[in-house]
């Protein structure tokens, strides 16, 4: 008797086991289906003409120079400063040395192109920067390579018409201090033809120290 009932039971086990596997090959099957079905019913359609025609303009403007790059382009030139003044330690009386900075236009007006020289420290220096106006982000943008790193630094900003002062900020690749530091560059102009430029770094003990400055006044031909 007692055979007979675990005979049963096993034959119960083995049914209900089959049962509920072909109940889910089925729902399997079902699951596919209905996800095939929602795959193909949220296709993304190409856009239509008017929206095509809306990002085309969007992309359009973006591409146009606006007032913010006539006014950056309005620095073409050759500026010079006879004294720029270099702090390695703020506690201590700072060096100088002769700076020129050629300044031209390139891409239809949406970028300026600099091209600096000077010594830092006894060292040659020979840098070169790009600077637009990003017409979405609303800010000034400035990427810099000089001969004394192999990291590019990377800065934005905004200009204030009142104080007539460009100050954009960034990072720069510190190697002694192994990271990452911030960095501010100050550029106040006085008129058409000169401005003061003030370079901002992290110190040693992790507070902004001055570590540049010059007073720029472009060449006259």
């Amino acid at each position: 008797m007692k055979r007979i009932l675990l005979t049963c039971l096993s034959v119960s086990v083995i049914l209900y086991a089959c049962s509920n596997e072909k109940k889910k090959e089925e729902g399997n099957k079902d699951e596919t289906k209905t996800e095939s079905t929602e795959t193909n019913n949220t296709s993304t359609a190409p856009p239509d003409s008017a929206a095509q025609a809306e990002m085309m303009k969007a992309w359009q403007d973006f591409a146009t120079p606006g007032p913010e790059h006539s006014w950056m382009n309005g620095h073409a030139g050759t500026w010079v400063c006879d004294s720029v003044a270099q702090w390695m330690d703020p506690a201590q009386p700072p060096t100088y040395s002769k700076a020129t900075d050629v300044v031209t236009v390139a891409m239809n007006g949406l970028y300026q192109m600099s091209d600096f020289s000077s010594n830092m420290m006894g060292m040659e220096m020979k840098g070169h920067g790009i600077m637009g106006f990003d017409k979405m982000k609303k800010k000034f943008v400035l990427s810099w390579i000089d001969n004394l790193g192999s990291g590019i630094v990377r800065m934005e900003g905004t200009y204030d018409e009142s104080s007539k002062t460009l100050t954009m900020t960034g990072k720069q690749s510190d190697p002694g201090m192994k990271k990452e530091t911030d960095m501010r560059q100050v550029m106040k102009f006085h008129d058409d033809d000169s401005y003061t430029m003030t370079m901002y770094g992290t110190g040693h003990d992790g507070k902004e120290a001055k570590f540049m400055e010059g007073a720029f006044k472009r060449v006259k031909k």
